[in-house]
């Protein structure tokens, strides 16, 4: 509630508009009512307006913090599993024993995708980019349950929310065993969710794909660490989305093709190619002088993050699973040398120290889904994947909540005034 009241002077006129404080995090002027008096704010991007009221996440980026229901990342990360997480989100506090089995029960049971899916890839070309087929199969998903989409009964929500976390999986791997050519494969409900994804991905018919305990580890971790970010792009087109009524599957499809473009969910793949750019550590110096020329165009990507203004906290659990894979892996590949030598130096370079250019978590997941196997066109598809559930929990939470309206910014027009039409003819 407002306990106190900013004063708008425009001209003679005074415009009393409320003081909101949350729990934590910077207070926010009201300015709802703002239209009455004939004015608007003007902010593009967004980038200082709340657009709404949250429960689920927290984000301090000077400090380094990021809560998920009050928990802090690095100890959900170290300590929970994902799927823990997505009840979490999901329901807004830790499940109990009973509860988290019954959940985990219910989203294993739900990970297999209707047979006409198949139908769907069928359609794409075979060198469809995984993500193109990921944005059209998800929103399909919503002609399968065309008799449970009343988003105003919230056990059809939840219902919804539980495909969407289950099937996700199954949908991205499907995504990459036709791109490369291989049969779908099935969920084993024997194994646990990021084994299975991972089983889904590199099984073959002849032979079982059998990860180790450090890389199905790492798998869950990067889910966890990806699974919601408060209010970014993509999760602000699901709730934009959602505003309108549409159904859940087409708002979390919305999501995908938010997260597709390359300043939202391309960044460790861009940090991928950045490493194939220097190619071998040789190299470094060189490139490390080009980044820190500001008229050079090089940039380090992976390092330094636009929220996070000290060292990005899902980055210091993500290490850890980094250096874990590549130590039990023991892969010879020349650009997980570059990666490595390119975090000792940032790490210990005062020019980085300085500008808090820190690996961010892009950095380390994106060397551990290439040392696992995983190619660079699946990435952003398997941060959709984490991201889902964050997606969905934001949709549910703006559905729960009275009066919500419509989303529909304004603009500052800048076109030309009204003036007469000359009938062509003339």
């Amino acid at each position: 509630m407002a306990d106190n009241n900013a004063i708008l002077k425009v001209g003679d006129k005074e415009i009393e508009l409320p003081v909101l404080s949350g729990t934590a995090g910077h207070d926010v002027i009201d300015v709802r009512n703002l239209g009455k008096h004939g004015y608007f704010t003007h902010d593009p991007g967004f980038t200082a307006t709340s657009s709404c009221e949250s429960d689920i996440t927290y984000i301090d980026g000077q400090n380094g913090v990021l809560l998920h229901r009050g928990y802090s990342i690095e100890e959900l990360a170290r300590d929970a599993e994902f799927l823990e997480v997505c009840y979490m989100l999901l329901h807004g506090e830790a499940p109990s024993a009973e509860q988290y089995a019954e959940f985990k029960h219910t989203i294993t049971h739900h990970t297999l995708v209707h047979d006409q899916v198949n139908n769907f890839f069928r359609g794409f070309r075979r060198d469809a980019h995984p993500m193109a087929m990921l944005c059209g199969t998800v929103g399909a998903l919503s002609s399968f349950y065309h008799d449970d989409l009343n988003i105003h009964d919230p056990e059809q929500r939840l219902r919804s929310a539980y495909r969407l976390v289950a099937k996700m999986p199954t949908l991205v791997a499907m995504c990459y065993k036709y791109n490369i050519g291989q049969p779908f494969v099935y969920p084993d409900n024997s194994k646990s969710f990021a084994e299975n994804f991972l089983n889904m991905m590199f099984s073959v018919p002849a032979e079982e794909y059998k990860p180790s305990a450090a890389v199905v580890r790492a798998m869950d971790r990067i889910f966890t660490l990806h699974a919601d970010h408060e209010q970014n792009a993509s999760t602000s087109t699901v709730r934009l989305a959602g505003s309108s009524g549409a159904n859940p599957y087409a708002c979390i499809a919305a999501g995908v093709a938010s997260l597709w473009g390359p300043a939202h969910g391309g960044a460790n793949e861009a940090c991928l190619n950045m490493l194939q750019e220097i190619g071998s550590v040789d190299q470094i110096p060189t490139y490390i002088e080009k980044a820190k020329d500001k008229n050079d165009p090089f940039r380090l990507m992976g390092f330094g993050h636009r929220v996070y203004k000290n060292y990005d906290p899902r980055a210091t659990v993500m290490r850890e699973s980094c250096h874990e894979v590549l130590e039990e892996l023991n892969i010879d590949d020349p650009l997980l040398d570059v990666a490595m030598e390119l975090e000792r130096i940032a790490l210990s370079d005062d020019y980085f120290k300085e500008k808090k250019l820190f690996p961010n978590v892009d950095f380390y997941s994106g060397i551990v889904l290439k040392a696992i196997g995983i190619p660079t066109n699946m990435f952003t598809c398997i941060f959709a994947l984490a991201r889902t559930v964050g997606w969905i929990s934001h949709w549910h939470e703006m559905l729960s909540q009275p009066g919500q309206k419509i989303g529909r910014p304004r603009q500052l027009y800048t076109g030309e005034a009204q003036k007469p039409y000359q009938p062509i003819k003339k």
